[in-house]
């Protein structure tokens, strides 16, 4: 006896509503879920920063040194936050498509989609998914959104520690940036260098921005005072 093949069968109406439904809050899900992974990233850089700043200005004796680390440990955690990025903006592209073009016109009554063969798009990426931006906009929009003020932060105070009480040349003060056997100048450089190039990344990287993000900041249709 042959088997029957449920592809041959046209789907009835409530059977494409309700697979839809379900893979609407599947893809939801997951879109929750690296969400989440993002927050966890970003809570742990902040509480690295603030437990290496806390350690370095405890006592005069402190070496800065744990500030550097620090400023490395933030790039680390910056890197697995834009690798984290890509996919989040996988399953987040999916649940808007769903959300503008279906349940978008049957909330306004209009079901004509402002999408066409949004469903063909949607299909072609669960058949073949791959990523909506490279690694390099997914750095420079969590570095824009969340990491530029820890380096930023981070930056400032190595320059504060390092500053020699009352002095007032360049030279001394390059010289207190050394950690032994290593020369200050080679640790300024390598400071200033990373620094120059996330700030590189930061104003000539590609920008990445969703295209519902006009409808965020022309205030909210729900609300009668748009300054809310």
């Amino acid at each position: 006896m042959m088997r029957p093949s449920f592809e041959d069968s046209p789907l009835t109406r409530s059977e494409y509503i309700s697979a839809l439904v379900h893979f609407y809050r599947g893809e939801l899900s997951r879109s929750n879920d690296w969400r989440a992974r993002l927050d966890t990233t970003t809570n742990w850089s902040i509480i690295s920063v603030m437990g290496l700043l806390s350690f370095s200005f405890s006592g005069d004796n402190r070496s800065h040194g744990s500030i550097v680390l620090g400023i490395f440990i933030t790039l680390q955690f910056l890197i697995i936050e834009a690798r984290r990025y890509r996919f989040f903006d996988v399953w987040r592209n999916r649940v808007r498509m769903i959300e503008e073009n279906f349940y978008g016109p049957i909330l306004t009554r209009d079901l004509s989609s402002p999408t066409s063969h949004w469903g063909n798009l949607v299909a072609g990426d669960l058949l073949r998914p791959r990523f909506k931006i490279t690694f390099l906009q997914a750095f420079r929009a969590r570095l824009k959104r969340n990491y530029w003020f820890l380096f930023a932060v981070l930056l400032v105070a190595w320059l504060v520690k390092t500053h020699p009480l009352g002095a007032t040349e360049i030279a001394p003060w390059i010289e207190s940036m050394g950690i032994t056997p290593i020369p200050g100048w080679l640790i300024m450089s390598v400071v200033f260098g990373t620094n120059l190039v996330l700030l590189a990344i930061l104003v000539l990287a590609p920008r990445v921005e969703p295209p519902e993000l006009a409808y965020w900041t022309t205030g909210s249709p729900f609300s009668h005072n748009a300054d809310l």
